[in-house]
């Protein structure tokens, strides 16, 4: 009946050793997550944030011959 005692004994240092284990890679996780960089989900897509939807303006000015043909096929629906 010695040997009990000195087995649980071991038992108990290797799960200290294990949550020790547990409590340094924890640490290690948190560190990781505080040096990362969080994207803002709140704000608007700087590609598109000045986009409105439907036709939009010509970038451009066109002569005044082409505005009469684009006027006139406007005009015309089938």
């Amino acid at each position: 009946m010695a040997n009990r005692g000195r087995a649980t004994f071991a038992k108990r240092q290797r799960e200290i050793a294990r949550q020790e284990r547990a409590r340094e890679k924890s640490a290690k996780r948190q560190e990781r997550n505080a040096g990362r960089v969080k994207p803002d989900r709140s704000s608007v897509d700087p590609d598109i944030a000045d986009i409105v939807p439907g036709p939009q303006p010509l970038p451009y000015d066109l002569p005044e011959e082409l505005e009469e043909v684009a006027a006139g096929e406007e005009d015309e629906e089938p």
